[in-house]
């Protein structure tokens, strides 16, 4: 059964201060149900894991990975709404090993996307050009990776509806389906627009990215703490209809990396803006969601599905979720936080990485797409690849992954 919020911190609290020389966390530990106990050994072995795994993909991936299918990559063409994930791996990657050559496939995967700044008819830009054209940006200062962010922050914004005060999720411009759908994960995508307001000094991209956040944050948390997947509006008059799901198991339930999306997004719409109800917000969530974790550490699908704690996992809510909370101890001061996203950064590298497969393309596995399609159940996914990297480096090489993303805060 689920532990409780305050078992788990309390737990948490009570870890020793990690140290170069401490011994790694067993597997038996975890798959006995006690919690893992982090390491920064176990963060620089899973590290380099990845790092030797992608020198020996890369050369071979041609496309944007979107999951796998026997261990292997399939690919799109144009990048999905993922595409972002791969050239921002290998940009993780590079951080760690200062290998060039995961510089060089970074730059060249990212030149791919560029038909997509173009592109109106997603709310996923934030996905595809932050860890890809944004990070270049930063990391290389050629002003062409600049251009071509600003130019995808434009086409988001054209997505925002001003009655109901939200960026739509799906669907072209002029397509009436789901033009009143709002899902949680657009929180992630918001960040972009605080990069296009911070490069041109406009504050038109921010001012769309705070209303909607304000709607989101007036929508989407329950009382509990726990979000549904979508939130339905009249696209017309603006006014709400209600909950919904698409990836979750019900209206009513929790899907697992939605929460994880909105906990780390609402994080760093509060580091953009300083506003305080963005700050709460992402506490309510991050606290649902940590004491809903099971003692292995490693997310199922939906916390509210009627099999938790005993259901499908999904590792990359539990990579997205360290990642929220590490930022979220940064922005609170609060320990328990980061020592609880060190536990699942731990719980990944100990349990789901493909350490024991000669085949697989990818780092993590146990990761789940959508169970309500029965599409991409233990799989691999590229997020969880890029998430795992991040989480890990922000402990390791924190200032690296502040020049890269920028972790600043208003």
């Amino acid at each position: 059964m689920s532990v409780s919020r305050r078992t788990v911190l309390a737990t948490a609290a009570g870890a020793a201060a990690m140290g170069a020389t401490a011994a790694p966390a067993a597997a038996a530990d975890v798959t006995a149900g006690r919690p893992p106990v982090p390491t920064l050994r176990t963060f620089r072995a899973a590290a380099d894991y990845a790092v030797d795994k992608l020198r020996a993909v890369a050369p071979t991936v041609t496309a944007f990975p979107v999951g796998t299918k026997f261990e292997k990559w399939v690919y799109s063409q144009n990048g999905d709404w993922v595409g972002g994930f791969w050239p921002g791996t290998l940009w993780m990657a590079w951080l760690h090993s200062e290998d060039d050559a995961f510089r060089t496939w970074a730059l060249a995967s990212a030149e791919k996307l560029a038909p997509r700044q173009y592109d109106t008819g997603t709310h996923d830009l934030g996905f595809l050009f932050y860890p890809s054209w944004v990070t270049a940006w930063r990391l290389t200062g050629d002003a062409k990776w600049r251009a071509g962010a600003l130019r995808a922050a434009d086409s988001l914004i054209q997505r925002y509806n001003p009655r109901g005060r939200f960026i739509r999720a799906w669907g072209a411009l002029n397509d009436e389906r789901n033009a009143g759908r709002v899902i949680i994960d657009t929180m992630m995508n918001l960040d972009l627009l605080a990069f296009a307001s911070g490069a041109t000094g406009d504050e038109k991209y921010l001012d769309i990215a705070v209303e909607h956040t304000k709607t989101a944050r007036r929508v989407f948390p329950r009382p509990d703490g726990s979000t549904p997947h979508v939130y339905d509006f009249d696209p017309v008059s603006g006014a709400e209809i209600g909950p919904n799901t698409v990836q979750g198991y019900s209206p009513t339930s929790c899907w697992s990396r939605g929460q994880a999306w909105g906990l780390y997004g609402f994080t760093t719409m509060y580091r953009r803006t300083g506003d305080r109800e963005f700050l709460a917000t992402a506490r309510r969530l991050a606290d649902f969601a940590v004491g809903a974790l099971t003692p292995d550490h490693v997310p199922v699908w939906d916390y509210g599905a009627p099999q938790q704690p005993y259901d499908i996992k999904d590792a990359s809510a539990g990579a997205i979720t360290a990642c929220g909370l590490l930022d979220l101890a940064a922005a609170t001061g609060r320990p328990a936080y980061r020592e609880v996203a060190l536990r699942l950064l731990t719980a990944l590298a100990e349990t789901c990485l493909t350490r024991n497969s000669t085949r697989a393309d990818a780092v993590v596995a146990r990761c789940t797409r959508n169970r309500p399609s029965e599409d991409g159940v233990e799989i691999s996914l590229p997020y969880a690849d890029y998430y795992l990297l991040e989480g890990i480096l922000r402990v390791l090489r924190p200032k690296d992954v502040d020049r890269a993303i920028d972790l600043s805060t208003v």
